[in-house]
């Protein structure tokens, strides 16, 4: 399974910002996906994931900014932001698994910087 990230970038606060990651190889069985993030000297936290049936989970930080989601028929996975914030800035990977559990497969990443 690969996953490659894009969509990241430098936004001025308040702006939006569309993730997408893109699924290669082995992934029919995959139907747990997730968005992480990492911050500078911080430990790298999850932002939001997907399980199959659509059921989603967020962050307290993110909940109703952020939205992901996926399509099966272009085999993606998006984040969408809305409202970013300085302390949204990051490194984002795109992450997934056989199952609601940590993440097996990962992306390389993806720079999001917020400006105040």
């Amino acid at each position: 399974v690969q996953l490659v990230e894009s969509g990241g970038g430098l936004v001025q606060a308040g702006g939006s910002l569309r993730l997408s990651c893109a699924l290669s190889g082995s992934f029919f069985s995959i139907n747990y996906m997730a968005w992480y993030r990492q911050a500078p000297g911080k430990e790298r936290e999850l932002v939001a994931d997907i399980i199959s049936g659509g059921n989603t989970n967020y962050a307290d930080s993110v909940k109703g900014r952020f939205t992901i989601a996926r399509d099966n028929a272009k085999n993606t996975v998006s984040l969408q932001m809305n409202s970013l914030k300085p302390e949204d800035t990051a490194v984002y990977y795109c992450a997934a698994n056989y199952g609601r559990a940590y993440p097996r497969y990962w992306g390389q990443g993806t720079q999001v910087t917020v400006s105040s």
